[in-house]
């Protein structure tokens, strides 16, 4: 499993809006994990803030609860990409398997807040974190969301590859 979605329900009222974001109950994503951390980013338009990977099978799960991003997850081996749009007026909760190398681009002209939940502690004395540039030239999809007809197949990821090209 490289990601999956999970729908946030959303409650509307002459109040505003009520939504759970993360139950310890919600076995269908959360499975065997256990969350351990959360953490907020705030990242402004057009930032990129890839890639990176976990050496320690640690899941993220993330949910953009204002503005938009662009998730995208690597999976090296195969060369696989997926990418996945995710905003803060359809709540979901995208679950990335750490061991893929994994970042994200705010889209549109707001900064987008991240709330992420993660199952292992971040451990500043040993970060299980991998990194390599935003804009690593060996990243080179042979799939983007198991499609080989994208137009982006077999080139360095573009991140501001314009969108409908």
């Amino acid at each position: 499993m490289i990601y999956e979605i999970t729908k946030i329900q959303s409650h509307y009222d002459e109040r505003g809006v009520f939504a759970e974001l993360m139950r310890c109950d919600w076995t269908s994503i959360i499975c065997s994990d256990e969350i351990k951390q959360t953490n907020l980013s705030i990242s402004y338009p057009g930032i990129i803030r890839a890639w990176h990977k976990h050496v320690n099978d640690q899941f993220d799960y993330l949910l953009c609860i204002k503005g938009c991003i662009k998730v995208c997850i690597f999976e090296e081996e195969q060369s696989k990409l997926q990418e996945i749009v995710s905003n803060g007026q359809s709540l979901q909760i995208v679950k990335v398997n750490g061991k893929y190398w994994h970042g994200f681009k705010v889209l549109g002209n707001e900064p987008a807040i991240l709330v992420y939940f993660t199952s292992k502690l971040y451990d500043y004395n040993h970060p299980d974190e991998e990194r390599r540039i935003w804009n690593d030239p060996t990243v080179i999809p042979q799939t983007i969301n198991g499609k080989t007809n994208d137009p982006r197949v077999g080139k360095s990821w573009d991140w501001n590859y314009p969108p409908h090209k």
